[in-house]
């Protein structure tokens, strides 16, 4: 079976930039740009996180700074004309924040980023305080693995795994992220699950196969033609 996939222990900024829920709104925006994050983890006194403040949650108090919105705007938009007379980050997170553990696979964590829409998530331990934080480019790191380290992890634990010698011939090549099976293999329904697996395996773009069936020759068999 392919290894243990990374978690998100292994990508996740661990030096993050928080605030209080008393911190004002010129605090949060100079900590934003200092730290040149979108968003920010809102924290009790103890680290654990009560939700998050973003860039869209501070916009509406430049959006609406002078206009009069009318009776629909008012109704369609009560949420961001409440974050619009905010001043705290208290009153302007998004609570309860989406956050992830530190060990869960990197495919949950873009589940759950996908699913919400988000670009981050605050990485919390068992009691939710805050341990990082994780985002989608931190995610994307699997995919700088080099194309030999790849093959590798094909070979030792999908070829090896599925098609042993001698019944079968398996060559691996990668180029690119996309991994190339060719050769000969007895077990031709094992194909499929080759591919599943191959997939799993993280850094691959795509796999492509180039595999013939049946059983291969000994040498003996091909010393008496």
């Amino acid at each position: 079976m392919p290894g243990s996939p990374h978690i998100v222990r292994d990508v996740m900024t661990r030096a993050v930039a928080a605030v209080d829920r008393d911190a004002a709104f010129k605090d949060i925006v100079l900590t934003m740009q200092d730290r040149k994050a979108s968003a920010l983890p809102v924290v009790d006194g103890g680290g654990r996180v009560l939700g998050v403040v973003s860039e869209a949650d501070l916009l509406p108090k430049e959006e609406f700074r002078d206009s009069d919105p009318d009776r629909y705007t008012q109704l369609r938009r009560l949420s961001d004309l409440e974050k619009a007379a905010s001043v705290t980050a208290g009153e302007l997170m998004t609570s309860p924040a989406l956050t992830v553990t530190a060990d869960a696979t990197l495919a949950q964590a873009a589940r759950t980023m996908a699913r919400a829409r988000v670009k981050r998530l605050p990485v919390v331990n068992a009691a939710g305080r805050l341990e990082g934080i994780v985002s989608r480019a931190d995610l994307l790191k699997v995919f700088l693995r080099g194309d030999e380290e790849i093959a590798e992890e094909v070979r030792r634990e999908v070829v090896a795994y599925l098609f042993t010698a001698p019944a079968s011939t398996v060559r691996v090549e990668v180029r690119d992220g996309v991994v190339r099976l060719g050769g000969q293999v007895k077990d031709t329904p094992l194909v499929p699950v080759a591919a599943r697996l191959v997939r799993a395996v993280e850094g691959v773009v795509d796999v492509e196969f180039d595999l013939t069936g049946g059983a291969l020759q000994r040498p003996e068999d091909r010393s008496a033609l």
